[in-house]
Formats: C-alpha cells, structure tokens, sequence
C-alpha cells in the first residue's frame, strides 16, 4: 500500500506545485504523474536491496527461473533506471512504457505468491489487482 501512497501523494504534491508556479513543467498531470511515478519505482526498487523485503520477493520468483536473487536484483536496477528515464523529458514516454510492461510480466509471480502464501503478503489479490491497475494507469498518463 505504501507505493500507491507515495504515487498518489508525491503526484498530488507535484502537480500541486504546478498550479502555483502557473505555466511550467509541472503545470500537466502527464508531468506531475512522471514524478509520482519516479518515487514510487524507488521505494519499490529498495525493497529489491534491503532486508527483509528482498528475501519476500526472491520467495516470490516462480522456481522454474534461474537465480532468483539475481533476477531480484536486475528488476531493482530496472526499477531505478526506469525512475531516473521518467524524470529525462526525452526518455519518459519510453521508460513509462518499459516500467508498464515490467509490471505486466512480473504481475504472475504476485498472484503466484498470494495463490501460495509466500514471499511479501501486503494485500489480497484482488485489491493487489487493483492496485497494479491504477499504477498502469499512471505509466499510461506519463507515456504521454
């Protein structure tokens, strides 16, 4: 829950911003929601470093996959390369796109994992679903 809170905080505030400084940058929701996105792949990129978080997913990587903690790693850099290309005006529209596939084929190891009680238990399903939803939603608006 707490990366939903942070893109919808960290957007709210941006966009707030925005409004107040008048014609700028942050002056679109496309612009704003780049940034809401940024903090939330950076707080979801620690938990691919930092433990416990990291032992809960690398429990979460269906075991026909080599190297599960390597390939927690890799999807924690990918997850800061694609925060950082939010913020690069040239290479948003193609970072949000990137981190909306990621989401779509990591979503299997979240639904594995709930199917069997492993790894990181933060929500039900369906509210997880939900969830993931609205993210691409937001990958969506930033691509534009």
């Amino acid at each position: 829950m707490a990366p939903l809170i942070v893109l919808v905080i960290v957007t709210g505030l941006a966009r707030l911003a925005g409004w107040f400084q008048g014609s700028g940058w942050l002056d679109s929701w496309p612009h704003a929601v780049r940034i809401g996105l940024a903090a939330m792949f950076v707080l979801t990129a620690s938990a691919h470093f930092l433990q416990p978080r990291r032992d809960g997913l690398i429990a979460m990587v269906p075991p026909r996959l080599p190297n599960p903690a390597a390939l927690i790693t890799l999807t924690g850099v990918l997850e800061v390369a694609g925060a950082i290309g939010l913020l690069v005006p040239w290479a948003a529209t193609a970072a949000a796109i990137c981190l909306a596939v990621m989401l779509v084929c990591l979503f299997p190891a979240n639904i594995r994992a709930a199917h069997e009680h492993s790894g990181i238990q933060t929500m039900p399903l369906p509210l997880r679903g939900l969830v993931q939803v609205v993210f691409l939603t937001a990958c969506v608006v930033a691509a534009f």
